[in-house]
């Protein structure tokens, strides 16, 4: 990439039980100047976001345990991090699901496997005020 992207000080909290998943975020993010911390599911992920307090969160759907549709939820049902941006990450690349994030209040849908350029453009869009007004 000609112009990396500067991240610095931005704090990202990485859920995914696939350890190839988290790893490719936290190289690519951590290159960027991010602050990274890495969950396996939801349950780990709602700690970390208590404890790390994340300025945004890359949520897969498909998880043991607590599934990324009812994580995201459960975050952006509580006053203290409902405004942490959430970006959905599935293998899935299917009208419903990109529906039912909406639903649950995340902001953007990432379809894995994702390159550098779309994991790190949707940081940058996540960050950003009109990220909010963006479609998924």
């Amino acid at each position: 990439m000609a112009d990396e992207p500067d991240l610095r000080g931005v704090k990202i909290l990485v859920v995914d039980d696939s350890k190839t998943i988290r790893r490719s975020a936290e190289v690519l993010l951590t290159k960027a100047g991010s602050e990274v911390q890495l969950a396996e599911d939801g349950f780990e992920a709602l700690g970390k976001v208590v404890s790390f307090k994340p300025d945004l969160v890359f949520i897969d759907i498909m998880m043991p345990r607590l599934d990324g549709y009812h994580t995201c939820a459960l975050i952006k049902n509580n006053p203290q991090f409902k405004d942490i941006p959430v970006v959905m990450l599935s293998s899935k690349d299917g009208l419903f699901d990109r529906a039912k994030g909406r639903l649950v209040g995340a902001q953007i849908y990432l379809a894995k496997p994702f390159t550098a350029d779309e994991l790190l453009g949707a940081v940058r869009a996540s960050l950003t005020p009109a990220a909010a007004t963006r479609p998924l």
